[in-house]
């Protein structure tokens, strides 16, 4: 068995707890003190390198609300990190409405709603959601928040929903059964949703799922404006064959050249889990920022050699899976 990536082992746990069964155990002690970003991914190594799944206690803390409460934070001055610790939402304000990036997922719904109330944003304000892909730490809160944002669209590609819809229908027979709202509106790539001058672009990036979307908008620091990304998908856990991770490579590749362009390059990763990079660390710490200091969440250098090791990540899964004839 082929030994995992890190960029494998950190995102591979998403798929991993809706596949291992066994139900939320509220004795079992909690492996971490907080949120700290190393020792999360220190530990998702260790299960990759013993070939284990999560144990109880690992379980427990990925669905319990009380280990998952993340203070919301600003990340710029339109943006409000308001995900729980190991999975983001992203809130993008603007003078029409606001634009949320993904759901998190049951039973953290709540805290969703709670931390957007605290950030000043009524849920009656949300005109767009706006899905990355079909895994459930992603979209699972989409059903419960639906009837509660009654003036919002919810959008993901055609692949994007039909994903989600088999996941769904796949843990109906699990400890972990999610539901996912019926089918609202699709989106494609090179698509535009404006909304209070802001303009979020669709790219369709295949690769983590084949549905797999990420999302370009304007982050406001002041006087200065910049391009950010959310990136659908960065891990390799779900390749079914090196067509997959063909296009894997291409989707990073896009992404390398969009970072370079000179005309609105993209120069903010808001990632989909803020441990990855330890971007959860630097969330809180933005509030002791320097006037005139620049915000250390534009970073086109540090977006530019994620996305260079993701893909030697991918070029060595592509030799694996070639080898393996799929």
């Amino acid at each position: 068995m082929p030994r995992l990536t890190l960029s494998e082992r950190i995102m591979s746990f998403a798929l991993t707890v809706l596949l291992v069964s066994g139900l939320t155990n509220p004795l079992a002690a909690q492996p971490f003190e907080g949120c700290p970003s190393k020792e999360i991914l220190a530990a998702f190594n260790d299960f990759a390198s013993v070939g284990k799944p999560p144990t109880v206690a690992w379980r427990t803390w990925v669905r319990d609300p009380k280990a998952q409460y993340a203070e919301p934070w600003k990340a710029f001055d339109n943006v409000h990190y308001v995900g729980v610790c190991w999975v983001s939402a992203w809130a993008i304000q603007t003078s029409e409405g606001v634009v949320l990036i993904d759901t998190l997922h049951e039973p953290h719904v709540d805290q969703l709603i709670a931390n957007l109330g605290k950030v000043g944003i009524n849920l009656s304000d949300i005109k767009y959601v706006l899905m990355t892909h079909g895994h459930f730490d992603h979209v699972g809160g989409a059903a419960k928040l639906r009837p509660l944002v009654s003036n919002a669209k919810f959008m993901m590609t055609q692949t994007g929903w039909d994903e989600a819809m088999e996941s769904a229908k796949a843990s109906e027979s699990t400890p972990l059964r999610w539901s996912m709202l019926p089918q609202d509106v699709v989106v494609k790539d090179g698509d535009v949703i404006r909304l209070g001058g802001n303009s979020f672009g669709v790219l369709e990036t295949p690769g983590h799922t084949p549905g797999t979307a990420s999302y370009t908008f304007d982050v406001k620091d002041g006087t200065s404006t910049y391009r950010a990304i959310t990136v659908g998908g960065l891990g390799l856990n779900a390749i079914k064959n090196s067509k997959q991770v063909e296009g894997f490579i291409a989707s990073l590749d896009r992404l390398g050249g969009m970072a370079k362009q000179p005309n609105q390059p993209l120069t903010v990763h808001l990632t989909t889990h803020g441990f990855s990079n330890g971007m959860t660390e630097v969330g809180y710490r933005l509030p002791a920022r320097k006037p005139g200091e620049l915000n250390p969440l534009v970073d086109p250098e540090g977006f530019l050699e994620q996305l260079a090791s993701l893909r030697n990540d991918a070029e060595q899964r592509l030799e694996i899976e070639r080898k393996a004839g799929r």
